[in-house]
């Protein structure tokens, strides 16, 4: 079976144990992670094989990043090895009331400092039926925007099925070009993208009609008009509790109809950290299986739940155990 190929950074999280403050930490535990990795490896997980593909330091960090995604299975094998500095980030992860805080420190990393010629995209995908990016990766630097483009170019001239989740991060575009410059040229080579009503107002100018029944509907209409090789728009809907309980639906338009899932209760949620990533993983694996797009919005909307169970990055669950949540087993007997 062809691959999912992802292209990103990977970065090292460390966090507090214990739901622990910064302040009051002895310790910090480590993982890896980042948006477009999170999705290859949660995909191996379900059953589909996928690649990775990003720039990580030549020492023995980067070597410890990319050893963390082989062991879930990710192939790593088109990854470039250059550069001084893996981007990190600490994690508090809060509760009750408590809202979890993210610090970045990621100026300067080995990704931030690629050159796209680095990256032979025609061979990286010749194995490939699916190339998967996010609005993070052209946000990082000039050299990973064009990467980014290359990448999508090259998917498009192979026949690959193109995603993004535009997932704007005001704060990341700091080298001197404008996300709204950049993401439109990127995002008209996708089939598929993750988006809200939010970020389709802050990258494109597109705001849902006045008087609009449905401002998900009218936003994604305008959105396939501005882009017509945009066949599906998908997104979350978030009811957040507190920083221990969400609620969380599915949405999607395409082909003219909009399909929403039920709200999923999530008490405790234990990480939140990858539930995107871990949503558009389950509709990719579900679409890929054939599955028609309500059931596809489900499963990934499930997938999604189960992530806010696990610790980590990654979703560590099988597509047996999605279909088993989706089948109304949520009241966690035990199994054996």
């Amino acid at each position: 079976m062809k691959q999912v190929v992802t292209f990103g950074e990977i970065m090292l999280r460390l966090s507090p144990p214990l739901h622990q403050r910064l302040s009051q930490a002895g310790s910090l535990d480590v993982t890896y992670g980042g948006g477009e990795a999170n999705v290859a490896a949660a995909l191996v997980h379900l059953g589909l094989p996928a690649a990775h593909v990003g720039c990580f330091p030549d020492n023995a960090v980067g070597e410890a990043a990319v050893q963390h995604f082989r062991s879930h299975g990710v192939d790593m094998s088109h990854c470039v090895f250059r550069g001084q500095r893996l981007g990190l980030y600490f994690l508090e992860v809060g509760a009750a009331l408590r809202a979890s805080r993210i610090v970045y420190d990621r100026y300067e990393s080995a990704f931030a400092h690629l050159q796209p010629e680095w990256f032979a995209w025609d061979q990286i995908l010749q194995n490939a039926q699916w190339l998967h990016w996010t609005g993070i990766t052209p946000a990082v630097s000039a050299s990973a925007a064009e990467a980014a483009r290359q990448a999508i170019a090259a998917a498009r001239r192979l026949g690959l099925t193109v995603s993004a989740d535009v997932n704007y991060r005001r704060n990341l575009w700091q080298y001197g070009q404008r996300a709204q410059d950049v993401m439109p040229a990127l995002v008209a080579g996708c089939d598929l993208v993750v988006c809200t009503e939010g970020d389709a107002e802050d990258l494109f100018g597109i705001r849902p009609e006045e008087g609009a029944e449905n401002s998900f509907v009218s936003m994604s209409e305008q959105l396939m008009q501005r882009f017509p090789t945009i066949k599906q728009v998908i997104a979350t809907r978030r009811q957040t509790q507190s920083a221990s309980h969400e609620r969380i639906k599915g949405i999607a338009y395409a082909e003219g109809r909009y399909h929403e899932t039920d709200f999923f209760d999530i008490n405790p949620v234990v990480d939140r950290i990858g539930g995107g990533d871990s949503f558009l993983s389950g509709f990719i694996y579900a679409q890929l299986s054939g599955r028609p797009l309500p059931d596809a919005l489900g499963f990934a909307t499930a997938a999604s739940a189960l992530k806010h169970t696990i610790a980590g990055d990654i979703n560590l669950v099988s597509a047996a155990e999605v279909d088993h949540i989706l089948a109304g087993n949520t009241f966690g007997r035990l199994l054996r």
